[in-house]
């Protein structure tokens, strides 16, 4: 995996797929891809919660237990520690296919679950009087069921759980992938931008979610969950596309599919034996607990935390082209951004920022006119897809990934208070609200790009290249408790800090319409700010062990020597 390039018979040296530029950001493309489908589908569900408790019966428990099923089957059956072991064992192409299957068999399962089909059926009554209690799990609290639990959200559940075992999967095999392709180049601005890429997808399911499920009038939310089924179809292909340019790249430099080396138990033990390894596991569950199940939440609490007027039907901005032009103006805006990282010329560069500004700026407009609180949310990867590649690059040439944690844990903290505290106050103030919300939201992308570009990456560092998939299992494995847990806890002290609302929907005195839309989120939010504050505390420990130990995280990733090396090949091209 270190070599880039491979000796021909008569002694030259053989340029590879690695070697070439494009090849290599075409293979990481191909993978992005596949993550922005499977991302999409992640939170398709998150923009209409509040149509899930009016058509469906779901109060914020029932979905808070249902998102968080997910990583069930990851973390109490330990999915993941089998899928890092299948990763090291079959390698990166065999994963990828079989993370591809497993995503859309769930997907299907969790669509269907949600169809008029599903209600009355026999499936329906099965799950109605079942699954109500675990022996085992009950008394644990660790069961992803719970008596009174309606049965769409059960049997959604059981298709979550199978699709969060290929999205994590799938996971750990594009780390891995791009570790393949990148080591020694600008591995920590690919998998930067990677992430950004892929998180259009949360932008990608909060405008057009709503869109589908209101689709003419009548609500379905199964029609958003077959839009998202679709994509992960085409997310499939994207794998297998992929598996062919792989194999190609494994022919010319000769080094196998990365498991000619058998996986032993004593490999993980080398892995929980490095202090260093902790450190960033710990990290990287609280920073994305305080992230993905906050996104699941966050329409939501939007809704009740800003004052939102009914569009006029016949208004423009109640159409569904105004959801296609915004889309199509933020692929704008995130292409601009992205593309001015790779600009050589400084008015290129300029212009390319000047068109990302304008077309946010009108982006936000557009969110506020049409006084929807999922297309306001969706602003949120749009900050992250122009910086993330910057940071990334920084990381590459200048190192300080660890203190790059420490400053996004700052930035967390502050979001979350932000939602906590200051939101509230300008709800009844229209346009400020909406400007604070913009503003805090993309912040916190801003501060969640900091993940991929700078502790990812960091990983190779600490673990030995032969066992690097099972390391990035077991990271993953740690971040799906808090993904597990989260969701759950966010639903729970939702429903317990507003007696108020599940009183009046049990004795029939507010609508699960009125419901919906009247929960005070602050508790939820202060408990991911602390989540934040953990973050901080062990990014500070982090840099302290880096410097005393020289774990080199905040060394850059490529070396002077590289860079010299790569400047003469690129000469050699031209």
């Amino acid at each position: 995996m270190t070599s880039v390039s491979t000796q021909a018979p008569a002694g030259g040296v053989i340029e590879t797929l690695r070697d070439k530029s494009w090849a290599r950001w075409t293979a990481l493309g191909l993978l992005a891809f596949a993550m922005f489908c499977s991302y999409i589908f992640m939170d398709i569900l998150s923009p209409i919660k509040d149509l899930l408790q009016s058509t469906r019966g779901w109060d914020s428990t029932a979905f808070g237990t249902m998102q968080g099923s997910e990583t069930f089957l990851n973390v109490f059956v330990f999915f993941l520690i089998f899928a890092g072991i299948i990763l090291d064992k079959m390698g990166v192409r065999f994963t990828a296919l079989l993370s591809g299957v497993v995503m859309l068999v769930g997907a299907c399962i969790n669509w269907y679950a949600l169809t008029d089909a599903f209600l009355g059926s026999s499936l329906d009554a099965w799950f109605t009087d079942h699954l109500n209690y675990i022996p085992g799990f009950d008394e644990l609290g660790i069961s992803p069921f719970y008596e009174g639990m309606p049965a769409s959200a059960k049997f959604s559940a059981v298709g979550f759980m199978i699709f969060g075992c290929g999205v994590e999967m799938a996971g750990i095999t594009v780390s891995r992938g791009i570790v393949k392709w990148f080591k020694g180049r600008e591995m920590a601005m690919a998998m930067g931008s990677e992430m950004a890429l892929a998180r259009l997808g949360v932008a990608t399911c909060m405008i057009f979610s709503p869109v589908f499920a209101e689709l003419g009038g009548d609500i379905s939310v199964a029609r958003s969950v077959a839009f998202a089924v679709i994509l992960l179809m085409i997310a499939l292909i994207m794998f297998i596309v992929y598996f062919f340019m792989d194999r190609k790249l494994d022919e010319q430099t000769h080094e196998g599919e990365e498991k000619d080396d058998p996986f032993k138990i004593s490999d993980l033990g080398k892995i929980l034996s490095s202090v260093g390894f902790w450190l960033v596991a710990l990290l990287c569950v609280l920073y994305y607990s305080a992230i993905f199940p906050f996104q699941k939440y966050a329409v939501n609490m939007l809704q009740c935390n800003l004052s939102f007027t009914d569009v006029a039907p016949d208004s423009f901005w109640a159409t569904d082209t105004v959801a296609t032009i915004q889309y199509i103006i933020m692929i704008i805006i995130a292409m601009s951004a992205f593309a001015s990282n790779f600009s050589k010329n400084r008015s290129t560069k300029m212009a390319s920022l000047s068109v990302a500004i304008v077309g946010l700026i009108i982006y936000c407009y557009m969110g506020y006119m049409r006084q929807s609180a999922s297309a306001i949310f969706a602003v949120f990867p749009l900050l992250a897809v122009g910086i993330t590649p910057i940071l990334g690059n920084y990381v590459d040439y200048k190192g300080k990934a660890a203190s790059m944690l420490v400053f996004g844990s700052l930035l967390l903290i502050i979001c979350h208070l932000t939602f906590a505290f200051i939101l509230p106050i300008f709800k009844n103030s229209p346009v400020a609200g909406v400007v604070v919300a913009y503003t805090t939201i993309l912040v916190l992308g801003a501060s969640f790009s900091l993940v991929p570009a700078s502790l990812w990456p960091s990983v190779p560092k600490l673990v030995d290249a032969k066992i690097i998939g099972s390391a990035y299992a077991l990271i993953f494995w740690i971040q799906n408790i808090g993904l597990w847990l989260f969701p759950l806890l966010i639903g729970k002290v939702l429903d317990n800090t507003n007696p108020q609302i599940v009183e009046g929907l049990a004795n029939g005195t507010m609508t699960p319409e009125e419901a919906s839309i009247s929960y005070n989120y602050t508790w939820p939010l202060v408990m991911l700010a602390s989540l934040g504050a953990a973050a901080l505390i062990i990014g500070i420990i982090l840099k302290f062990i880096d410097r005393k130990r020289g774990l080199g995280l905040e060394l850059p990733n490529i070396t002077p020597e590289k860079s010299a090396e790569e400047a003469e090949m690129l000469a050699a091209e031209d």
